[in-house]
């Protein structure tokens, strides 16, 4: 349940809320990870009393662990990575967990027009724009604080960044509650008007992250989406709108990825999902379950985004990932909470310019427990 617009005062003792502060703390440690071209890398471990841990580290503001039990008790890591930060720099990394930014997705030919004036930022997937461009927010080192239970990380994108306009400066929180909800928000604001789609891009196998397809075919999936934005060959959203009904898109009800993910055009799923309307992005709303029943883990997803990109690891391919685990195809799933993509390209589309004095306002909350 999510209260909106309530606030409550209470006077308490100094000493009372002292001990409250250096007990949040407690539940967040610090080390250093390493650095990218001079630049201290930080992990953050959060902790709860359910015996979950999240690992963030500064670079890409990236989750790089999720640790959490099964219905026996047993805790393994179920989101997919590497040992090091030299593995999320390498050219084989896919996103792994990371803060995508400036605009995730798609943007068709690396081109757009705001306000009358057109913009061409980086290609770096064909003709048209992945994630952010060559060097998006993912490859950034962020600067962090721990604030209470909170992990606050912001990064100041620069006018021309990548070709995008205006100074973005912006938070990305993460924040482990006991009941095991990993709440991200993600904050920007900018001196010009500019395209903003930010996501997270963690890689789940609730099995846990050596287990690969083998176990991915196994989970359970319920997405709250009624419809799909149809795409061309080369993942570019035509602009079509679709309704899920009576197509292997329909994940409304339970469905087993094992009996419909081969029967998904380009081998699996890579598409963004769109909630049902009316959409209001001051409300967090249900997006989907994942289940994985051998286990009992299980994964709710909420946010107060209109979209999410459901990726089941298609292009994974002989990644050399944690512990020396290599990665192959259909080795995990990712749910991106996101505007739809290539939205700057389409009137029909939820808006995703940012302008100056408004504040971008990104809610995911990634809920693990156990299903018995």
């Amino acid at each position: 349940m999510f209260l909106h617009g309530v606030f409550i005062f209470l006077a308490i003792p100094s000493w009372l809320g002292e001990s409250c502060e250096m007990a949040a703390r407690e539940s967040i440690t610090t080390t250093t990870w390493g650095s990218v071209n001079g630049q201290e890398v930080k992990k953050f471990t959060l902790k709860n009393k359910a015996g979950q841990e999240i690992d963030v580290v500064t670079y890409g503001a990236t989750v790089t662990a999720v640790r959490t039990p099964d219905k026996k008790g047993n805790t393994v890591d179920v989101v997919l990575g590497f040992d090091n930060v030299e593995g999320y720099q390498s050219s084989s990394n896919p996103y792994f967990g990371a803060t995508i930014g400036r605009v995730a997705n798609r943007i068709g030919k690396a081109s757009f027009i705001v306000d009358g004036q057109r913009y061409n930022v980086s290609k770096n997937i064909g003709e048209n724009s992945l994630h952010g461009g060559v060097h998006g927010w993912n490859s950034k080192v962020w600067n962090a604080t721990v604030e209470g239970d909170r992990v606050v990380m912001t990064l100041v994108s620069e006018d021309g960044d990548e070709g995008y306009p205006g100074t973005v400066t912006t938070t990305a929180t993460f924040q482990l509650s006991d009941d095991g909800e990993l709440r991200i928000e993600m904050q920007a604001r900018s001196t010009k008007a500019t395209p903003i789609n930010l996501t997270n891009h963690s890689y789940f196998n609730l099995a846990g992250q050596a287990t690969n397809a083998a176990e991915l075919y196994k989970h359970v999936v319920t997405l709250n989406a009624d419809r799909w934005t149809v795409t061309d060959n080369e993942s570019i959203p035509t602009g079509e709108i679709r309704s899920v009904a009576n197509s292997v898109m329909d994940l409304r009800k339970p469905t087993t990825l094992g009996d419909v993910i081969d029967k998904v055009p380009g081998g699996g799923y890579d598409y963004n999902f769109c909630l049902p309307e009316p959409y209001d992005h001051r409300k967090v709303n249900f997006v989907a379950k994942v289940l994985h029943p051998a286990s009992g883990r299980c994964l709710e997803v909420h946010s107060n985004q209109p979209g999410v990109q459901f990726y089941t690891a298609n292009s994974l391919s002989d990644v050399i990932g944690k512990n020396g685990t290599e990665y192959l195809k259909h080795a995990a799933f990712c749910l991106e909470t996101q505007n739809y993509p290539d939205a700057i390209n389409h009137k029909n589309f939820p808006n995703s310019v940012l302008r100056p004095g408004d504040i971008y306002n990104h809610i995911v909350i990634y809920k693990f427990g156990v299903e018995i």
